[in-house]
């Protein structure tokens, strides 16, 4: 793999190529079609970065953006994306009337209704929920035996003109298992909670279940859209199955620069504890990433790229640093070389690797880069434009409007929604026009 050159001085960088995120997002499209895709963005776009994520992800065509709370939506207002959003979790402090205000839909699993509808009420404007059902993966969402009656409550509030019934989702359990029955089971609860609320009345405009793998491996699970999360990253929710064998390109390169370099006799220890001792005399490289940027500080038996090649990360991981064992003293001078964890590319360990080393998850790899680490971005819509390097940018700089400037920015929003209606019917329906 050749690293993506930034003109920035860097200890430590995420490198996030946005034109991965576009080719993964159209690739998920052609595979949920006429389904529509709604790109989640939760937690900082997994630690890839919200706001380029979200307008890289509309770029290439889909139609929604998910959120888990109501802040994540808001932050995507203030930056000027009036594209639909959904939020689905909650608590009782959760700031309903701010959501609905910046017309973000609301996912309702039971208790939250009434405060939903307190708040459009203040308001003098309808909510546009989902409700949400519990098919099976015991978290949120409304228990079968409570469907009915959250679904006759909605009604009633809908024909008050409180709030308007946009949706019905639930969410797989074991779809990353296709072998698994239960799903089989999810998909026959979500069609029969479906059918109960379009016997009460509800015109549903989206009915929405499918996850990432449940996109890949579950045709029947599509329905109306799909909420695709990992998968826009590049990244395999199946362990048997590379992102290259999806038809998916990992977003995120994660590197730094070689911060020491020292040659060491046999029986040196290494890290906190010394519970790594060299074998011979070798060279130690320390890398100025630690558990305070998002490295899990369990991880054993995972490699780094220098130079093109591999080479094991040993001892324990620090708060700011790690250690690496050259088995060699002919290595030659590497201070302020790159290291290159993961990243995409047959040459460098990838998000799969380190998930395997620290007994986690590839989803938990990426979306734990602390915001320490600086983000930089290629494949920018300037990039693009003049077919030059993409401008590098600070995390600061961004993602962090002015004041002034959000101030202008949360106008013109509120300026757009003031029919929220017709803009989230309008947006759809665009969306469902170029996946037909």
């Amino acid at each position: 793999m050749s690293s993506t050159s930034s003109p920035l001085p860097y200890d430590r960088q995420a490198v996030i190529n946005l034109d991965a995120i576009r080719a993964n997002v159209r690739h998920l499209r052609e595979i949920a079609a006429p389904a529509r895709v709604m790109a989640v963005v939760k937690a900082d776009a997994y630690g890839h970065g919200a706001v380029p994520v979200a307008r890289a992800a509309l770029e290439a065509g889909a139609g929604w953006l998910g959120v888990a709370h109501f802040t994540e939506g808001l932050a995507l207002r203030e930056a000027g994306i009036d594209a639909p959003i959904l939020a689905w979790l909650h608590t009782p402090d959760t700031d309903f009337a701010a959501g609905i205000e910046a017309g973000i839909d609301v996912g309702v699993s039971g208790w939250e209704l009434e405060p939903v509808v307190a708040a459009a009420r203040q308001l003098e404007r309808p909510a546009r929920v989902h409700l949400k059902i519990d098919t099976g993966l015991g978290r949120n969402g409304c228990p079968p035996a409570l469907w009915e009656d959250l679904v006759n409550r909605a009604v009633e509030y809908q024909e008050l003109g409180l709030l308007r019934v946009v949706g019905v989702f639930s969410h797989l359990a074991v779809a990353d298992e296709p072998h698994r029955p239960e799903t089989d089971d999810q998909v026959d609860r979500f069609r029969e909670a479906v059918a109960v609320a379009e016997n009460a009345g509800l015109d549903l405009e989206v009915r929405h279940l499918a996850n990432t793998p449940g996109t890949l491996s579950r045709p029947d699970a599509h329905f109306d859209m799909v909420r695709v999360g990992l998968g826009i990253y590049g990244l395999s929710p199946f362990e048997t199955q590379t992102p290259e064998e999806l038809g998916l390109v990992p977003a995120m390169t994660l590197r730094g620069r070689v911060a020491n370099c020292k040659q060491v006799p046999a029986g040196q220890g290494v890290s906190y504890g010394l519970n790594y001792l060299t074998t011979e005399p070798t060279t130690l490289v320390l890398v100025p990433l630690g558990y305070a940027d998002g490295i899990p500080r369990s991880v054993t038996g995972v490699q780094v790229a220098i130079g093109g090649k591999r080479y094991d990360l040993v001892g324990r991981v620090a708060m700011d640093q790690f250690v690496v064992d050259l088995r060699t003293n002919d290595a030659g001078e590497l201070l302020g070389e790159e290291v290159i964890l993961f990243g995409p590319g047959p040459d460098v360990p990838d998000a799969q690797d380190w998930a395997v080393g620290a007994g986690t998850i590839n989803y938990e790899i990426v979306t734990r880069v602390s915001p320490r680490v600086p983000r930089y971005y290629t494949g920018t819509a300037d990039e693009q434009d003049d077919g030059g390097e993409a401008a590098p940018v600070a995390v600061a700089e961004e993602l962090t409007a002015s004041a002034a400037e959000q101030a202008a920015a949360a106008a013109q929003v509120r300026a757009a929604l003031a029919a929220p209606d017709e803009r989230n019917t309008d947006s759809a329906g665009d969306a469902g026009a170029v996946l037909a």
